[in-house]
């Protein structure tokens, strides 16, 4: 809004009129009519004064003061400015609010920015150690073979393995950040379907049943004889369950137990994964789904994975419209809980129409 000096300088100069003509008034010699022609001749010299002071020493470089704000203005500033909901005449006390506004927004960019170079710095570093340790370990085999152990078929064989392992771990790394990189932005689209999760978990702990016998784990799916149908994407929960369940088998004390539920509650089917492990510090708690975080980084290590797990499975409840969910205690275990939308029973699984999956997703 262009500020307008001409109203100003009426009122200043009708001001400055009024006082010389009541100074004159104090002259008794000044007759009526003189009064009357000085006022006017005070009122037209002052209006003119003023109005060339404010127009071309203030009111035009406010006005383009408030042109430059209104250009520089975005939908984030106005925001802001309209909540506050105060409504100033003062075309100064107006340019100092939007200025105030304007840095106060740049200031939670730069705040911003600043997190965002911290974490990025963060992630080479994590990403940097995490390619480094397979590669070194697969380098050090193989140019081991080179350097004449060759020959000896027992040490060829072994190291060999040893480096094929190594590159194993590689490609799994690879394939976790890919998978994070996609769903991040929005590259991987959910394929809905309706399946029973009781039979998915039935499946993951089949393929988990050497995990568990190695640590002798007891991994148990309480009332495995129900059916519990959900809408979701079966490969992309499967992925979840391994996870969840793998977790369990490798950071419980030996000998002891992982608990699987599923209940179905407000018409949500809640799955729930316990285990009577260490437990996970509560100032740990808000940071295990980030990528690469370990709670114990020396026995993680030991444990193996890529230290994305968690994160790939807090990006997947995500893209269903969830969240996966933890609460923990130290020394007495975790539980890992979320929930999916119930669905349809079906003697098969059943893949949604695909604009009905997008509507969802």
């Amino acid at each position: 809004m262009e500020i307008n000096s001409r109203g100003l300088s009426l009122i200043l100069a009708a001001i400055i009129a009024v006082i010389t003509t009541a100074f004159l008034m104090l002259v008794p010699s000044v007759l009526t009519n003189a009064l009357i022609i000085a006022f006017g001749i005070s009122f037209c010299a002052a209006y003119i004064l003023i109005r060339l002071v404010l127009e071309f020493l203030f009111f035009r470089h406010i006005n383009t003061i408030n042109e430059a704000l209104e250009g520089f203005k975005d939908q984030e500033l106005s925001n802001i400015t309209h909540k506050s909901g105060e409504i100033s005449m003062n075309p100064l006390k107006q340019i100092n609010k939007a200025i105030t506004n304007y840095a106060e927004v740049k200031q939670q960019e730069i705040q911003e920015l600043k997190r965002m170079e911290a974490f990025r710095r963060e992630f080479i570093a994590d990403i940097s150690h995490e390619l480094k340790t397979p590669i070194f370990a697969a380098q050090g085999f193989v140019h081991t073979l080179l350097d004449g152990a060759v020959e000896d078929k027992s040490v060829r064989r072994k190291f060999l393995k040893k480096a094929a392992k190594s590159l194993d771990g590689l490609d799994i790394l690879v394939q976790d950040l890919l998978t994070i990189s996609q769903m991040e932005t929005g590259e991987t689209k959910m394929h809905f379907e309706f399946f029973d999760i009781v039979s998915l978990i039935k499946e993951v702990i089949d393929q988990l049943e050497g995990e568990a016998d190695k640590r002798k784990i007891t991994v148990k799916l309480h009332n495995p004889e129900e059916r519990h149908f959900v809408k979701a994407d079966y490969q992309r929960i499967y992925q979840v369950m391994i996870n969840l369940i793998s977790n369990g088998i490798k950071y419980t004390k030996k000998e002891g137990n992982v608990d699987i539920r599923v209940l179905e509650i407000n018409g949500k089917i809640q799955t729930l994964v316990s285990d009577n492990g260490r437990g996970i510090p509560e100032e740990d708690i808000k940071r295990i789904f980030e990528r690469f975080y370990r709670v114990e980084k020396s026995r993680s290590k030991e444990k193996g994975g890529t230290g994305l797990g968690l994160s790939i499975v807090k990006h997947i409840m995500e893209g269903h419209g969830s969240m996966i969910e933890v609460e923990s205690e130290v020394k007495k275990g975790s539980t890992f809980s979320f929930k999916l939308t119930k669905g349809k029973p079906v003697s098969h699984r059943f893949v949604e129409d695909e604009s009905e999956s997008d509507d969802y997703a």
